[in-house]
């Protein structure tokens, strides 16, 4: 795992310094080596932060240059199906000289081409390519999006990093923040793919190559779109569609049940997690105890010869603890497990940070646990799995079953009625809210009930006015759902999104694959890629192995969720290492008691934000309002914190790099 950079600047004057600022900038992500190339023949810089995880030696730094000279590459993540791809090619009668995954995909594209080597490539990974011969700089990403990539044009000059704070460490950089990112930002808590924060500057989609000659490095192309899907002369394409994945898994399910099924699912998922046991450095993993990770852990310790070393976090409040069933599982494996509890004062010490590892402004407040866990597990090893994506591919969020019934009942009402019945439900909740809420109140304590009936009120009214599912499914999934966040161009889910042509088998499955193409790469992955790397930690994913993923979507939505069970198969196979007691249990997720500790240790915190804010200067948030929202949750414990959380984390953004 490693930091990539790259710089064109015609005023070539600087640009050793630039791409050196750029390079420094990423050094977290790779602390143990660091390496620019300047191209004799082009104003081109390069840059790469290396952490040592295969091939240890010098041979494995970069930029790296193919054997022909015609190709340099900087590259960012694993590849992890390498050496089946370098026997391959040394039976074609290739030479290496070393042993990294570095030489050996550039082999393969020097050989194959970049199209045909990214299809190839079993990983995780953002690389750049320079072509010598043909001018032209290629980028390339993962097919799930688990390494991140940016790029994008500036005061004449071209930009590529891992992270933006690499094109802030170029003093030539001047930078306008994207108000449609800021907006998209607030209502779903994270900036949603191809947007960024600042403008003419993308993230480049999951599973696509980004061409661009030499000439169109000098300024954003006049006929550029960062997205795939549009008819721009200048655009990504894509090497892995999920759409085409999607169909291709409807139109040939697999016929598999009982235990011929969980054979082939248990096969697939030893085979995932053994490539991403290879390194030459120790390996670990994260555990939560719940069904991902314990089967990652599972399979990690069945194909180890000695105890995998395995880290969770706990918290003070068992209402969010989920250390013990981490520590009960660890025990039954015999894994060497190491445990953090955190109390109400390490948030305090996580807070200052978090706007400098996530770069964007970032709202899923789990960022904090996430960045703890990486911090424990980095003290003992430099790798360390992930169960990630095991909801998105086997149903695991309760919000399916949830936006499902809710859906299936407002079916039910003809157009027409729904709009009668979202006024009703308004004025219902405005009642509780006012005068006989402020009744009923003082016969019960605190008077909680009448505001939590409030707020459940205005929510429903909120879905009753849904156009189509992924409208429902778009406001479920909103932190805020203000109407005028609605106005940017990227927007809601059926704007980011068609799904109308996609062969569902059920809204669950649409669902599902409206999270794979959004929630998870740009929520999820990032939360992980950014609290990970911030600690100089390798985290991979072998759930996401695109290989499993395509054999996933092929079973059955049935199998996935066998009534009120979510993930069934998958804890199925789980049952043949850790007896389904230890994990049955209602999912928790990696949530923190944040209600608490805005009240508590983060209250003089986010009391100084607000004071501070200036959201007014974007034109759609009014700092009264903010404060009164910000009063009523010290008032009252019960009043959601998710949305506050949110725009904190923009405040806090704000501070620091806005």
């Amino acid at each position: 795992m490693c930091g990539i950079a790259g710089i064109y600047a015609p005023q070539a004057s600087d640009l050793r310094a630039s791409i050196g600022a750029m390079t420094d900038a990423l050094v977290h992500r790779g602390p143990d080596d660091g390496q620019v190339l300047i191209e004799s023949s082009v104003p081109l810089g390069l840059g790469h932060r290396r952490l040592s995880i295969l091939d240890l030696s010098p041979l494995g730094r970069q930029p790296m240059t193919s054997h022909s000279g015609r190709y340099v590459i900087v590259f960012n993540g694993e590849v992890f199906n390498f050496r089946e791809l370098r026997k391959r090619l040394e039976g074609d009668g290739e030479t290496f000289n070393g042993g990294s995954d570095t030489e050996v995909m550039l082999a393969a594209i020097e050989r194959f081409g970049v199209k045909r080597a990214a299809e190839m490539f079993v990983g995780m990974f953002a690389f750049a390519v320079w072509d010598r011969a043909n001018r032209r700089l290629h980028l390339v990403r993962d097919r799930l999006g688990i390494k991140p990539l940016y790029y994008g044009w500036n005061n004449g000059r071209f930009m590529f990093a891992s992270e933006l704070k690499a094109f802030r460490a170029d003093p030539n950089f001047s930078f306008t923040v994207n108000t449609s990112a800021v907006r998209a930002f607030l209502r779903y808590g994270y900036v949603p793919s191809p947007l960024c924060i600042y403008e003419r500057c993308f993230k480049l989609a999951p599973g696509t190559i980004l061409t661009l000659r030499e000439s169109e490095l000098t300024c954003l192309p006049s006929n550029f779109s960062p997205s795939p899907d549009s008819d721009a002369a200048t655009r990504p394409s894509r090497y892995w569609d999920a759409s085409k994945i999607v169909s291709a898994a409807a139109a040939d399910r697999c016929t598999l049940s009982g235990a011929k099924l969980v054979d082939e699912l248990e096969s697939r998922l030893n085979d995932a997690v053994a490539l991403r046991m290879v390194a030459d450095v120790p390996v670990g993993a994260f555990l939560s105890g719940g069904t991902d990770s314990s089967l990652v852990v599972a399979t990690m310790q069945r194909l180890s010869t000695r105890p995998v070393k395995t880290f969770s976090i706990g918290f003070e409040d068992e209402a969010f603890d989920e250390s013990r069933y981490a520590a009960r599982v660890a025990k039954h494996l015999g894994t060497e497990h190491h445990e953090l509890i955190v109390s109400m004062r390490e948030p305090l010490e996580v807070i200052p940070k978090i706007p400098e590892m996530y770069d964007e402004p970032f709202g899923d407040s789990s960022q904090i646990p996430t960045f703890l866990v990486s911090k424990l597990a980095s003290q003992h090893v430099k790798v360390a799995l992930s169960g990630d994506g095991g909801d998105e591919l086997f149903c695991g969020y309760g919000r399916y079953a949830r936006t499902q019934q809710l859906w299936s009942a407002i079916n039910l009402l003809p157009c027409g009625a729904r709009q009668v019945a979202s006024d009703l439900v308004t004025r219902c909740g405005s009642l509780w809210s006012g005068q006989v809420g402020n009744f009923i109140s003082k016969l019960l304590p605190k008077g909680e009930l009448t505001q939590h009936i409030s707020d459940k009120c205005h929510s429903l009214a909120h879905y009753l006015n849904a156009r189509s599912f992924d409208d429902l499914y778009d406001r479920a999934v909103s932190t805020w759902q203000q109407e005028d966040f609605d106005d940017w161009t990227e927007g809601t889910i059926d704007k980011r999104i068609s799904t109308a042509s996609r062969p569902f088998s059920s809204v669950l499955e649409q669902m599902m694959f409206t999270d794979l193409l959004t929630y998870l790469p740009d929520d999820i992955l990032v939360k992980v890629d950014r609290a990970s790397m911030a600690v100089g930690l390798e985290a991979r994913v072998p759930l996401l192995d695109h290989r499993l993923v395509e054999f996933v979507w092929s079973i059955p939505i049935e199998q996935k969720r066998r009534g009120n069970v979510a993930k069934a198969i998958l804890k199925d196979v789980l049952a043949r290492y850790v007896p389904r007691e230890m994990v049955d249990r209602p999912k928790m997720g990696f949530g923190i008691p944040i209600n608490k500790w805005l009240r508590g240790p983060l209250r003089d915190w986010g009391s100084d934000l607000i004071a501070r804010s200036h959201l007014e200067a974007f034109g759609f948030y009014d700092a009264d309002t903010l404060k009164q929202q910000w009063m009523e949750l010290q008032r009252n414990e019960h009043t959601a914190a998710a949305d506050l959380w949110v725009v904190l984390m923009l405040l806090a953004w704000l501070e620091r790099w806005g």
